[in-house]
């Protein structure tokens, strides 16, 4: 693969994994509308590395208490901070691991992948995303997630299977209809994609482990530092910017591809 279709690729998968406008979407759309080669399971292994080291070093002192509370958890005691915040993150991803375990023995997960499909759910919940975000209130914290809060993320987390739908889209949803404020909604969805990422990106590994050679090693490196980079960029842009401006510029942006989207799958 030449470096210019590795470099569009990393900047896609890295600029839109923490921005709520769904990079699984964008990365289906890439060879769908432009007629590049598919990047395959390796690359897709690759570019998922990347943006997951790339939010673990942005929120390390709260993964770093996550990890130390991992340990309490696993014997069974949640009298921590940091185990109860390990407690959340398991509760939250359950969701999503049932779902697309379900997705993939059902082949839903391949049958969900159309420039339609991608189109309805990019226009249908970036208006849930506005709508969340104008009626919800902003007065919890991310210091205040509840179990129940995490149970209700999780499930709203199991819809961004849809490609299109956007995960971090789809839980800063559920936080700011649950009333956390926006900054706080957003870093519990940041939080929230670890584990989700690290699943879903150990899943692909054991596909593509028997196709891998020296070459896709060499792709699959150069991906995963420049989603990396790209990552890191974005999320820190983002949780700036989050302090002072609303979710709107997102929805705009979803909402005129969303209907582009359709015009092409249906003209």
């Amino acid at each position: 693969m030449t470096l210019t279709h590795l470099l569009i690729l990393a900047l896609i998968q890295g600029i839109t994994e923490f921005l709520p406008i769904s990079s699984s979407g964008h990365l289906i759309l890439l060879p769908n509308l432009t007629g590049m080669e598919d990047q395959g399971q390796a690359l897709d292994v690759a570019v998922h590395v990347g943006t997951l080291a790339a939010v673990v070093l942005y929120f390390w002192a709260d993964v770093k208490i996550a990890l130390a509370g991992t340990t309490r958890l696993m014997r069974g005691k949640v009298d921590t901070q940091g185990a109860f915040l390990a407690l959340c993150l398991g509760i939250a991803t359950i969701p999503v691991i049932l779902f697309g375990l379900a997705l993939k023995l059902t082949g839903w997960d391949e049958a969900l992948r159309s420039t339609a499909v991608i189109g309805w759910t990019m226009l249908i919940f970036g208006l849930v995303l506005y709508w969340a975000d104008r009626t919800g209130a902003q007065e919890k914290t991310a210091a205040r997630w509840s179990l129940k809060d995490a149970l209700i993320m999780g499930l709203w987390q199991a819809i961004a299977l849809i490609p299109g739908t956007s995960r971090s889209g789809i839980t800063i949803t559920a936080a700011r209809q649950l009333g956390y404020a926006r900054h706080d909604a957003a870093k519990l969805a940041m939080l929230m994609s670890i584990p989700t990422i690290f699943a879903s990106g150990a899943l692909l590994s054991v596909e593509v482990i028997a196709e891998a050679d020296t070459q896709i090693a060499r792709d699959a490196t150069i991906a995963a530092v420049m989603a990396f980079a790209a990552a890191l960029a974005a999320l820190s842009l983002m949780m700036r910017l989050l302090r002072n401006v609303s979710f709107t510029p997102y929805v705009i942006y979803r909402c005129i591809l969303g209907v582009i989207l359709l015009i092409i799958a249906y003209s």
